[in-house]
């Protein structure tokens, strides 16, 4: 069965150039001669830069593969397991992969939930049991062979794939906008984060999820949402908005079906671990409930400023050392809370917005105020946003500012982790300052969504495609505003002019 094609068709004339779209980019382009000249846009058009092999998306895919491969040579210290000396944190290549390898019982071919709880959802302790499990009997037979190097290696190739995959799939998405790809592929935050952890399963997942969902497969699009529910929590926070949106356009079967189908899928995963071994399964949710204030969260700064002016002794603490002391269940309950009158102010958004916001928006805006109202945010969830932001908010500026901030967030972490084990590096003022930085960054990308979704004509995307290219059956279907309050239908904008031509640089 063919997929029904967008109302929103390419055409040469609609491609972007973010030298002449993004006003920090074309500032950048002045330094060697400004922007394209007509004639040069218009020989270019639509391949982005120029006729022959060395198209946009094949030099943004070249870009993500250079980035990848610089990671892994900057985790390379960190590759043979000898962490004498603190090496992991003074290289800056700490890997939960590489650790959890031998924390797990991996190393001595223990089952993941059989023979020892995950604290990670099914489908990452499946995962992480497959590539283990063949690289312990291979060590059995080889007994000189690194087994843990081994395991890091194969890991990182199959994150790194993933991470490729998902560049690809924001191109997909993105085909008049190749360049916005680039954010993702030279992301600072994807150079030395990728392979810390096992999030690019689930990122990897949610980015084909959205990429179904565009392409007008709600069926498939649940699976591989649900899937990515199965590997981290994070992917099923996307469902609430894409329903809203349904409801918003009177599409909510669509809706219905994807989420349904979400459902199935992660229960299909989780089912057999749940009756076979109850316990070990609930590891995940256990260590969710008993995990004390982590660093850099908006709790650990308040905390830290609690103690500035209180001791910190019963009777002389402040709100944030109170919630730190009673986790359960005064901090849990308040960081439940405040995520779901974030979520609340969401709905809200997408029920009353002057135009029906696109689909990567409200998912972004979801996903990163979980994050800043959360108790633990580890240094690589910053990749749960990185594509999701490329998708709903393509401007530079604010991006690298946010990227900037992440990066030293990162290195204060490692100087942070130095001094705890009693080698002070940084004062903790410094941390916190990192920290504050990395929040307020994140606070801001989600303050000019907000601003884009009111004002949808500054929207850098509706400038090049005429409604939401994410959207599916959303893309160019009716809009109703004020849903449940009083409807009001919302008339199609004309489509957009392409961008007044930019007479050609001298010389």
């Amino acid at each position: 069965m063919s997929v029904p094609s967008s109302p929103d068709t390419d055409r040469p004339d609609r491609q972007d150039s973010p030298a002449r779209s993004d006003g920090f980019i074309r500032g950048l382009s002045e330094a060697i001669g400004g922007p394209l000249g007509t004639h040069a846009a218009a020989n270019d058009r639509p391949s982005g830069v120029r006729r022959g092999f060395w198209t946009a998306a094949r030099i943004v895919l070249a870009l993500c593969c250079l980035v990848l491969v610089l990671h892994y040579i900057q985790k390379s210290p960190c590759r043979d397991g000898d962490w004498g000396s603190n090496i992991q944190y003074t290289r800056f290549c700490y890997s939960d992969v590489l650790a959890l390898y031998y924390a797990d019982g991996l190393s001595e071919g223990k089952v993941p939930y059989q023979e020892f709880p995950v604290e990670y959802p099914v489908l990452t302790g499946i995962f992480m049991g497959l590539l283990g499990l063949p690289i312990h009997a291979l060590g059995q037979r080889y007994p000189e062979m690194n087994q843990g190097q081994a395991f890091y290696d194969v890991n990182a190739l199959v994150l790194c794939a993933l991470a490729v995959a998902t560049c690809a799939c924001l191109l997909s998405l993105r085909r008049r906008r190749p360049w916005d790809a680039a954010m993702f592929a030279v992301a600072p935050m994807l150079f030395i984060t990728t392979t810390i952890n096992w999030d690019f399963l689930a990122i990897g997942l949610a980015t084909f999820g959205m990429l179904a969902w565009a392409r007008r497969r709600p069926v498939l699009a649940g699976v591989l949402i649900g899937l990515g529910a199965a590997a981290k929590l994070w992917p099923v926070f996307l469902l609430g908005p894409l329903l809203l949106l349904c409801v918003r356009a009177g599409r909510l079967r669509a809706g219905i079906t994807t989420a349904a189908t979400a459902a199935v899928a992660w229960i299909a995963v989780n089912a057999p671990i749940y009756i076979l071994y109850p316990d070990n399964w609930g590891r995940f949710a256990e260590l969710n409930t008993t995990r004390p204030i982590d660093w850099g969260t908006l709790w650990y700064i308040g905390r830290w400023f609690d103690g500035k002016w209180n001791s910190g002794q019963p009777g002389d603490q402040g709100p944030f050392q109170w919630l730190s002391d009673h986790v359960e269940p005064h901090l849990n309950n308040v960081t439940l809370g405040l995520f779901i009158l974030c979520c609340l102010g969401v709905a809200l958004l997408i029920v009353l917005a002057p135009r029906r916001p696109r689909f990567a928006q409200v998912a972004f805006l979801v996903v990163a105020l979980f994050l800043i109202s959360n108790k633990v945010w580890s240094q690589q969830f910053n990749l749960w946003l990185l594509a999701l932001i490329v998708l709903a908010r393509p401007k530079w500026g604010a991006f690298l500012a946010w990227q900037v901030a992440e990066f030293a967030y990162f290195t204060a972490f490692y100087a942070e982790l130095l001094g705890a084990g009693g080698r002070q590096v940084i004062p903790e003022g410094t941390f916190v300052l990192a920290s504050t930085l990395r929040l307020v960054t994140v606070a801001v990308l989600v303050g000019l969504v907000i601003r884009d979704i009111l004002k949808p004509e500054n929207d850098p995307v509706r400038q090049t495609y005429d409604d939401d290219p994410d959207g599916g059956v959303l893309d160019g279907a009716p809009d109703v505003r004020g849903f449940p309050f009083g409807r009001r239908r919302v008339d199609p904008p004309a489509p957009a002019e392409p961008p007044p031509p930019v007479p050609a640089a001298a010389g």
